[in-house]
């Protein structure tokens, strides 16, 4: 399939729940009485934060493993990964009982590279400007099957089910707002939200410090990653994928972007007042909400927080900035 013409429909969003049903967590809908007050609004947070793995991940890495084939499924998967994808593979792959191998750079955290060994899967360690030309070597040594962590359309259509939930859960939304980085979970998003209730705005949120999103859909134009940015919201450092882009241009997607010491204030206000641990990239939601405050009073909102994997460096006085 072109992956500049993607084909991702509200009925493969539904095929995806149907498969993933008892491998993920419905995750709960958290509320602030706070939070609606500061904003003149009501606003429900979907807890992705809370799903296996700690992050919305688990959801697409375990509908692309559960749509293989018999065949392709003996062949094991294959993906490059430093971050919450490697983590989500190697779970979803232990689960159908098949061999899952991730190709991570040597700077990962150790705590994320225990966890993909943690799931059985098989460890490639390469310098990280390496591991695109790495895995593709693996992939036609092993001939696995690649499961890129964003630019593939089971992948999205997984992804699609958490604002399914969302909106399943909580009626009459006026907006729906979700982090941006490859746009697998925005991408899913939209195409659900489309379908289920078209008057709903999906709004992306991403951190100023890595805007390729939002000069991408003011130009029409997939810009590329911002290289060597420096962010807490190290989640969305990855460029926005070609798939994802052409969904989210057919859509409107309006992006807003955050400052670092917005993002690092709301996940902050997540734990100290809602008690939820939100990695900063998840806490752009909250970010871009405050940015935009004028425009949300009366609104119903919705928001998916997409997973709560950090080792809450950004808790440390005065950070603000990345370093």
């Amino acid at each position: 399939m072109d992956a500049a013409r993607p084909i991702v429909t509200f009925d493969a969003v539904r095929a995806a729940a149907r498969r993933i049903a008892g491998r993920v967590h419905r995750t709960e809908v958290r509320t602030s009485a706070t939070l609606d007050r500061e904003l003149s609004a009501r606003v429900f947070f979907k807890a992705e934060n809370l799903q296996k793995c700690g992050a919305f991940k688990a959801r697409g890495a375990a509908n692309a493993v559960m749509a293989l084939s018999e065949d392709e499924a003996k062949r094991g998967v294959i993906t490059h990964s430093s971050g919450n994808h490697a983590a989500a593979l190697a779970y979803a792959a232990q689960s159908r009982g098949i061999a899952c191998t991730v190709v991570m750079p040597k700077t990962a955290p150790k705590v994320k590279i225990d966890a993909v060994r943690g799931y059985g899967a098989e460890i490639v360690l390469c310098e990280a400007k390496d591991r695109d030309a790495v895995c593709a070597r693996e992939q036609a040594a092993r001939g696995a099957v690649m499961v890129h962590p964003f630019e593939n359309l089971e992948v999205i259509a997984g992804q699609g089910t958490a604002a399914m939930e969302l909106l399943e859960d909580v009626d009459d939304l006026d907006v729906i707002f979700v982090p941006v980085g490859g746009g697998g979970l925005c991408a899913g998003t939209a195409i659900t939200t489309a379908a289920m209730r078209p008057s709903c705005q999906v709004i992306a949120a991403e951190p100023l410090a890595v805007d390729d999103a939002a000069r991408s859909m003011a130009t029409g134009v997939r810009q590329p990653r911002v290289e060597n940015a420096c962010t807490w919201g190290d989640g969305l450092m990855t460029g926005l994928g070609a798939p994802n882009f052409e969904i989210l241009l057919s859509h409107g997607l309006r992006v807003v972007t955050v400052t670092e010491d917005a993002m690092v204030d709301a996940a902050r206000f997540f734990v100290e007042r809602m008690k939820l641990v939100v990695e900063p990239s998840s806490a752009t939601v909250l970010a871009a909400m405050r940015a935009m405050a004028n425009e949300l009073k009366g609104k119903r909102i919705g928001a998916i927080l997409s997973g709560g994997n950090t080792d809450f460096a950004w808790l440390a006085p005065n950070a603000g900035k990345a370093t």
